[in-house]
């Protein structure tokens, strides 16, 4: 594994404005958000608000990753992230919720996930997962993806390769009938393959006008997680694999989650809907 000296925090720049006719979700300014009480089974205009969300959500996240190099702050990519979706109409889901300051999470190397951007600059060698969720006509779409920067070594590379198709294959396991748990089935049993961790504590989640629904979607064969997937369900698969131990640590901002043995962790994700027949992507660029 690359020898890079692990991450400390960064200083945090301060809250980046939203002009005010965009609209927000209800959370902002709030401390956590109302508990969402509708249905998992999403109408079609409500899909076809999320296909526009995702589809703004993917193509920041594309934005910010084209400005991935050694030198460049995580904060950086987050100014990058922030510009697009606020040019296109839509309001950043991360910013204000449950008090986080930025528009998108970028976690690097042994960060699972909820890195908080700031003046940590990027190294030649870094993995750096991206997860932006973009709002806009009420609707959430959130994706999210890990990039390498520079020249990165080949244990890094196969683990970020792996989990990408990790969530390739937990998407075609997805069809109208099957349980939830067939999405963390397929997952667990490829990552095993290669003796990587799979993170169990932080998951999927139904999404919608709710950033999380209550729905969960666990990346690992949970016994509970026995939901029937029906036509219309919309939520996430964004599995975490590491190439050590699934367990965790937590910084002291209470968001940013390290592993335990602090060996890297990669993570992918994408939100869909279910269709007639197996899934379909709705945060595509």
């Amino acid at each position: 594994m690359s020898g890079q000296s692990l991450l400390v925090p960064g200083e945090i720049t301060p809250v980046r404005s939203v002009p005010g006719n965009i609209r927000r979700p209800e959370y902002v300014g709030k401390p956590a958000p109302t508990p969402y009480t509708g249905p998992e089974v999403q109408d079609a205009d409500t899909v076809e608000r999320m296909r526009v969300a995702g589809r703004i959500a993917a193509q920041a996240m594309e934005e910010a990753a084209k400005h991935i190099a050694p030198g460049v702050t995580t904060d950086q990519l987050d100014k990058v992230a922030h510009d697009f979706m606020v040019d296109h109409g839509a309001y950043p889901s991360t910013l204000g919720y449950r008090g986080f300051q930025k528009s998108l999470c970028t976690s690097l190397n042994e960060v699972i996930c909820h890195g908080i951007p700031d003046s940590t600059v990027l190294r030649d060698g870094d993995i750096v997962n991206l997860d932006v969720t973009a709002y806009i006509n009420g609707v959430h779409g959130d994706n999210n993806a890990t990039y390498l920067c520079g020249d990165v070594d080949e244990e890094s590379r196969l683990l970020v390769e792996r989990t990408r198709e990790s969530l390739n294959r937990a998407i075609k396991a997805v069809r109208p009938g099957r349980q939830i748990n067939v999405i963390g089935r397929v997952i667990e049993s490829y990552a095993k393959r290669f003796g990587y961790g799979v993170v169990r504590d932080f998951t999927g989640h139904g999404i919608n006008s709710s950033f999380h629904s209550g729905l969960i979607i666990p990346h690992y064969d949970s016994p509970h997680a026995t939901t029937v997937m029906q036509p219309g369900m919309t939520f996430t698969i964004e599995p975490m694999l590491t190439l050590g131990t699934h367990e965790y640590d937590m910084w002291e901002d209470g968001w940013t989650v390290v592993t335990k043995d602090r060996k890297r962790t990669a993570q992918f994700e994408h939100t869909l809907v279910v269709t007639e027949t197996g899934a379909e992507i709705l945060t595509l660029p």
